[in-house]
């Protein structure tokens, strides 16, 4: 199942960006330290690529600490672009972003030449909750909803410190199939556009290989964690089922509430510290999804020329 959701205030969103981003300094792109690069909107980079980058992954507190740095030192390596980690709730980490950004673009001092930085990311990654942090009080408004963020906002940092925080936007198609998963599972994504069900188990799938251990200590499965590795993916969900009290009349487990305990679980962070991807896997999926996409762009060109030709040998009306 292919997983895509652009609602038509994001159109809004990426025109606005367009328009803003000519008197822009630096970009900051709020990314989730889970998933750092699947959180990563190309669209985005499209429209600000000519821009300095600060890449915030936010969310570290519930991130896999063993995978953080490596995601920093994916970013770091890029020109014109610096990457830190922290948890936007808490104020102090938070205010080195203005540093980063005054030395991403050093010029930009004074009343005169105030900074002016663009804040962007997906829905749901905790822009509106490091906004206010920054700024100290409650600026922007806060929820655990896809996209509660509906207008463009100007919050003053400092006195030569100006921050635009737009909506949170996704990109039209997701390519890369497992970042449409992973985009789902983190609460990316509104609900109206995925089955549960099915990106539990794709969640599940790589728990099972990477985070085991966690899964027995959340879910008291009783099993070793290479026994948890080798069940299939609905057998462990129908196990979580059973754990959970998940159970209907007759004994017919819910797996539909299973679905949902697992997700919940990840988005609060009862399953532990997890990092659903690494550099190396990211690398991989985007070279695999580049693949799919070029025989795509084949198919659709061969057809326009089938069609092309049918037109031409169509007898006239």
């Amino acid at each position: 199942m292919a997983i895509q959701w652009f609602p038509g205030h994001m159109h809004l969103t990426r025109k606005a960006i367009g328009e803003r981003i000519k008197d822009i300094d630096v970009v900051i792109e709020l990314l989730d330290a889970r998933l750092p690069a699947s959180s990563a909107n190309p669209l985005l980079a499209e429209l600000t690529g000519h821009k300095p980058a600060l890449k915030i992954l936010n969310k570290q507190d519930v991130a896999d600490p063993a995978r953080t740095p490596a995601w920093l030192d994916w970013y770091n390596a890029r020109p014109g672009t610096r990457a830190i980690a922290l948890d936007a709730s808490d104020a102090a980490p938070a205010r080195r972003l203005i540093d980063a950004c005054r030395q991403l673009a050093p010029s930009r001092r004074g009343l005169s030449k105030p900074m002016r930085v663009l804040i962007c990311g997906i829905p749901n990654v905790g822009k509106s909750t490091l906004i206010n942090t920054l700024s100290a009080k409650r600026e922007a408004k806060t929820g655990d909803e896809a996209g509660i963020t509906k207008q463009e906002q100007r919050i003053v940092l400092d006195d030569d410190f100006y921050l635009w925080d737009t909506p949170g936007m996704l990109w039209p198609r997701i390519t890369v199939p497992e970042s449409g998963y992973k985009l789902a599972a983190s609460g990316a994504v509104g609900r109206n556009a995925y089955d549960e069900e099915e990106v539990a188990l794709e969640l599940l799938a790589y728990l099972k290989h990477h985070y085991a251990p966690l899964l027995d200590a959340r879910y008291k499965l009783g099993l070793q964690a290479d026994a948890i590795a080798a069940l299939h993916d609905d057998e462990l969900l129908e196990r979580i089922a059973r754990k959970r009290g998940a159970v209907m009349g007759g004994g017919r487990l819910n797996l539909q509430k299973a679905a949902e305990i697992v997700l919940t679980d990840l988005r609060s962070a009862a399953l532990g510290r997890v990092t659903l991807e690494t550099p190396q896997e990211f690398e991989g999926w985007l070279a695999a999804a580049a693949v799919q996409e070029k025989e795509r762009a084949e198919r659709k060109a061969e057809q326009q020329r089938r069609n092309e030709r049918r037109a031409r040998n169509a007898p006239p009306q």
